[in-house]
């Protein structure tokens, strides 16, 4: 294994390991809130607001992300390079999808 490919490798677990930590914390609405909701909301707005269907969302759309970068690693460690884009770009479009979709259940 070439050090590019070991190097790509560490960075990828490292983002799914950072992206897990983050959907957990998130699960267990802990910690802070990483939404545009919640980040572009008012001091007066933040104190009102249920956060914890925005906690939910973040916390499926890190997982999502967690599970993007694991398979993105694992492909790489077996050597199947030529399967990242076929099994994680519709992950990443379904992601996408949930995203836009939640946002609107949970604002209308």
């Amino acid at each position: 294994m070439a050090s590019e490919d070991l190097m790509t490798l560490i960075i990828v677990f490292v983002l799914a390991g950072a992206f897990g930590v983050l959907s957990v914390f998130s699960f267990m609405e802990k910690g802070f809130l990483l939404n545009n909701q919640y980040l572009n909301a008012s001091k007066e707005e933040r104190e009102q607001m249920d956060k914890s269907p925005y906690y939910r969302q973040s916390a499926i759309c890190f997982l999502m992300c967690s599970i993007m970068f694991l398979i993105s690693g694992i492909l790489i460690l077996v050597n199947c390079i030529d399967l990242i884009p076929i099994i994680v770009v519709p992950i990443a479009i379904i992601t996408v999808i949930y995203a836009v979709v939640s946002y609107f259940m949970i604002n209308y």
